[in-house]
Order: C-alpha cells, then structure tokens, then sequence
C-alpha cells in the first residue's frame, strides 16, 4: 500500500470492501456501472466549457463545493464505465483536504480495487488529468 495519506473516507472502505466481491473482471464492470449510476447528477449549466476537464479522451465534467470547511466533488461524462471510475474516485478523495489530495496514489488506489491493469494508459491518464484539477480546485478555494 503506497498510499500516503493517513486515512481513508468511509466511501472509499466502502468501494474496496465492494470491488474486494467481486471474483473476475466482468463483476468490477458491472460494480462499477453500478457505481456510475450512483453519481450525484450535474444539471446542464454544470456541463459547461469551465467544468470541462482537459487531458481526458472522453468528456468528463468536475465540479468542486465547500461542504463543512472541506472540498467536495461531483463529477460526470457520457461514457457509462468512465462514470464508474469516477466514482470511484470520487468516493476516494471526497472531503479530503489539499494536502491530503496531493499525496493519494492513484495508481495504488486501482490496484486496491483490482481494476489497474485493466485500464488503458489513456484512461490513466484521463484520471490522473481529473485528480490534477481536483487539486487545482482545492487550492484555489
């Protein structure tokens, strides 16, 4: 576990122990479509030009709130197993502080749930695109 940061969120305890189910590759696809499908919606004037993230193949859209002092996001794109990924994602990183966000190894968080190697170096590279505005975002607010 490379991971640095001191903890993890609830939702993140929740996909691991989720993904940690599932026997074979087609099960983490269905979860994670699942997952997707659980995302919180953006409404169309969330899916603007500025929430757009650049770097990724697929549109992917990010917004960032202040909730109780920290950073929270919601996230959206019009691939389904991309949504599932977010999700994921989202559900590792919500409500940590900057510095926090900084020091998770997003690499190691996929291998955690068993979905590393299945990903593609430009769907990689998407996410790491997505969690590099996440930073962004929480520096600027």
């Amino acid at each position: 576990m490379n991971d640095q940061t001191p903890h993890l969120p609830p939702r993140a305890c929740e996909a691991l122990a989720a993904f940690a189910q599932c026997p074979g590759w087609e099960q983490r696809v269905r979860l994670l479509i699942q997952w997707g499908e659980r995302l919180e919606p953006l409404d169309e004037a969330e899916r603007c030009a500025a929430n757009l993230v650049h770097g990724c193949e697929s549109r992917v859209w990010l917004v960032a709130e202040t909730r109780d002092g920290r950073r929270h996001f919601r996230a959206s794109s019009e691939a389904r197993l991309l949504r599932g990924l977010l999700a994921v994602l989202l559900a590792r990183v919500d409500g940590l502080e900057p510095g926090e966000l900084q020091r998770i190894d997003l690499a190691d968080w996929f291998a955690r749930l068993g979905l590393a190697r299945h990903l593609s170096p430009s769907r990689s590279n998407g996410l790491n695109a997505v969690l590099q505005r996440m930073g962004e975002l929480s520096a600027g607010g």
